[in-house]
């Protein structure tokens, strides 16, 4: 019985070979409204004058709280295991695509 519970709250998860290669970002920037979160994910390289937009993603406010507690999570797991993440100096570019924004 417990056994048939589980497989109906199983979610199946595709992933297609596209989504699976990943996209290189090295900057993201996070804007929202009272409905929700935007984070664009942009890749800058040095030397260029123009940067893109590479992959957007929108979150609910609640979903946007649990992808920050799983990424905490997920980064103290990382620290425990190859040491503390050395932070860089911060990025200050003058990017605004309206709102508040902050930049990670």
């Amino acid at each position: 019985m417990e056994n048939q519970e589980e497989e109906q709250n199983q979610l199946n998860i595709e992933l297609s070979e596209e989504i699976a290669e990943g996209i290189y970002a090295n900057l993201a920037i996070i804007t929202h409204s009272n409905a929700e979160f935007v984070v664009d994910f942009v890749n800058v390289m040095p030397g260029l004058p123009k940067a893109k937009v590479k992959s957007r993603i929108i979150l609910t406010p609640q979903h946007a709280k649990r992808f920050m507690r799983a990424m905490v999570d997920n980064i103290k797991k990382y620290e425990s295991v190859h040491g503390a993440i050395q932070d860089q100096e911060p990025v200050s570019l003058p990017m605004n695509f309206g709102g508040p924004t902050a930049q990670a």
